[in-house]
């Protein structure tokens, strides 16, 4: 998924340091995705630019697309990072310019890593469900990794853990207690997509060194006591050997996790680098259409051109390089 905002701001993100557990619940924010999609960006925001690996996040849904056409978005690249499609409702359409072709549905992994340069679309199948709801994400890629050759992976089966006192979690990516996902990572972390029963308290096995956040999707419950709902990121930090959960109502929530991420990285619009002069390029290529990123075939529209870059040099966390 694309970034589509006309004047996105850099994020200056990673060099993270390990911290103790902490309750940090964090707004997200409402951003217009498309024509007919409005998505609650969750990550990066002012308090937290990364989860471990993880620095992106939108929560989308669930609407109502019965008569909308649904996600449209046009063909975009990506540089430097994995983007990961996960769905409660509806499908997602993915093309791209490996030639990949696939519908993703309900908790299925599609999981797309750009390294070098790629470029796809997402979009709502025409003939698609009434309903949209899902999230978002992306996973910065280490240095010794994010030049490698670009690739797709669908999983339509990942593993489920059936734990005490009504939760069920699907392992999106990682490894969560003994289960891992198929998915391909390139840094320890995990993302998991917790189901809480109503009347649910329970307590969940984490790694100590791993950061955590958590995110809403449906329902409301407490996190280490904390009351979250849907449109916020709850930080939770390092330190824990586990995590209490509870829950009212029958709700759902993403777990995210990993070794805090020790590198600086430039994030701007849809590329992830380490300095102004990559994501320069970076951009230039894909506006003057040569083979960097090369083409996505099938997509009933024009291809989305990057934005201006901004009056100032990136640098990550204040540093020129």
């Amino acid at each position: 998924m694309s970034n589509l905002d006309l004047q996105p701001v850099p994020n200056l993100c990673g060099g993270n340091r390990r911290t103790g557990p902490v309750r940090d619940l964090q707004p997200g924010k409402q951003v217009p995705l498309g024509e007919s999609t409005v998505v609650r960006r969750l990550l990066p925001n002012l308090g937290r630019r990364m989860v471990g690996a993880w620095c992106f996040v939108d929560h989308y849904g669930p609407d109502d697309i019965a008569d909308e056409p649904g996600m449209q978005v046009p063909p975009h690249p990506h540089m430097g990072l994995q983007t990961v499609s996960w769905l409660h409702a509806g499908e997602v359409l993915h093309r791209d310019s490996l030639g990949s072709l696939q519908t993703v549905r309900p908790r299925e992994l599609g999981l797309m890593t750009s390294g070098r340069a790629i470029a796809h679309s997402e979009e709502s199948p025409r003939a698609h469900t009434p309903l949209l709801h899902g999230a978002q994400l992306w996973v910065a890629l280490p240095a010794e990794h994010r030049h490698i050759a670009p690739a797709f992976e669908h999983h339509p089966e990942l593993p489920v853990i059936a734990g005490g006192g009504g939760l069920s979690a699907t392992v999106i990516l990682g490894e969560l207690a003994g289960a891992a996902s198929p998915g391909t990572t390139y840094s320890p972390l995990v993302g998991a997509d917790i189901v809480l029963a109503a009347g649910t308290d329970t307590r969940l096995p984490v790694e100590p060194d791993f950061e955590y956040a958590a995110l809403t999707i449906s329902g409301a419950c407490e996190i280490d006591g904390v009351p979250l709902t849907p449109g916020a990121l709850l930080y939770l930090g390092c330190g824990r050997a586990e995590l209490p959960l509870r829950a009212g109502t029958d709700s759902s929530l993403l777990l995210l996790g990993g070794e805090p991420f020790a590198e600086d990285i430039v994030m701007w619009w849809n590329f992830i680098g380490r300095n102004h002069t990559e994501i320069a390029e970076a951009r230039t290529a894909w506006n003057d259409g040569g083979d960097r990123f090369g083409a996505v075939h099938g997509y009933d529209g024009e291809r989305l051109l990057a934005p201006e870059l901004p009056p100032v040099r990136l640098k990550p966390r204040g540093r020129e390089r």
